[in-house]
């Protein structure tokens, strides 16, 4: 007998779910079988990405850093930078370099005394935000959850203006993003707040585009958008291009429709219906007798997955001289 020649199985979500059902101890019987299916993957392969790294979410992707700018967004479904390097040369075909640049915390890079000091950046800071937008109030909410008052644009702006008045600074932080217009808007960066001034704008951020907008009365709503972000320092200065590169890891897909395969490694599959049905006999009281075998499949499997799915090659930790003996000859 011959063989198939192929090696390209999958499963889409209605398989999935219907194996999963079985492996439950029951069939899927209706549209809500699917739905209430469906809203547990999407739960299950959130757990994963907070167990650790899933090595098929890893993109490397890259921007150009721009003289005086030291904050830049990175696609809302990060969940996290897992290396990066400062390029240069990005465009030639030889002679092109990458520099280690050292990720710091928050209270490190608070304690930086010029955070606007222009140089070749050698650290970076890795806002992890949550991706959600919300609008900006010049009041806070009262005790009797009056709604309180919603900033607005003060004076028109053109696409080229990098001075931004608004109704009301209340609040906001020293420096970061605002979107106007609606959450669809431009997202603009703000160095510093003067007054109810925001001072050092860079329009367009984050693939949006400069428009021009109309300021006075309620014509223009002001919004904060929560972006993944990182931060450099030194702030970029114009001797060279930088480039950022990184390698970022990104949230699995959503399930999606019936249709629609798993965004997981096909060495996965077995982990995602074994982990489904888990999740699915949870919720039904006449499943609940099969639930620990269920979970102790789930764990064999996705345990086998995730100890194939790493990292394979050598590492070697070479400490720095510094450190030996307290100080440096």
């Amino acid at each position: 007998m011959t063989t198939s020649g192929t090696s390209s199985f999958d499963l889409d979500f209605t398989d999935i779910a219907e194996e999963a059902w079985e492996r439950a101890g029951r069939e899927l019987r209706s549209g809500y079988d699917l739905r209430t299916a469906r809203r547990s993957m999407n739960l299950m392969t959130i757990e994963w990405q907070n167990r650790g790294i899933n090595m098929w979410t890893i993109q490397q992707q890259s921007f150009t850093l721009v003289q005086g700018l030291n904050t830049y967004p990175i696609p809302a479904d990060t969940i996290d930078l897992m290396d990066h390097v400062i390029r240069t040369n990005a465009n030639q075909t030889s002679n092109q370099a990458d520099l280690n640049i050292t990720r710091i915390s928050m209270p490190t890079y608070a304690t930086i005394p010029n955070k606007l000091t222009q140089a070749r950046p050698i650290q970076v800071l890795v806002q992890r935000n949550s991706g959600e937008t919300n609008p900006l109030y010049a009041t806070p909410m009262n005790a009797s959850g009056t709604q309180p008052v919603q900033v607005y644009l003060a004076t028109s702006i053109g696409t080229t203006d990098t001075s931004i008045t608004l109704t009301s600074t209340y609040d906001m932080a020293a420096q970061g993003y605002i979107q106007l217009g609606s959450t669809s808007g431009e997202i603009i960066y703000y160095s510093y707040i003067s007054g109810t001034t925001l001072g050092g704008c860079f329009r367009g951020q984050n693939n949006t585009t400069a428009t021009a907008y109309t300021g006075g009365g309620t014509t223009t709503a002001v919004y904060v958008p929560q972006i993944p972000a990182i931060t450099v320092w030194p702030t970029p200065d114009g001797s060279t291009t930088y480039t950022f590169v990184y390698w970022r890891m990104r949230r699995v897909q959503d399930s999606g429709t019936g249709v629609n395969t798993a965004d997981v490694n096909f060495r996965f599959l077995p982990a995602v219906a074994a982990g489904l049905a888990y999740h699915i006999a949870m919720k039904v009281p006449e499943l609940m007798p099969r639930v620990q075998m269920l979970k102790e499949a789930y764990d064999e499997q996705y345990n086998l997955a995730a100890g194939e799915d790493r990292e394979k090659a050598a590492i070697r930790f070479v400490p720095r001289q510094m450190f030996i003996g307290g100080s440096t000859p």
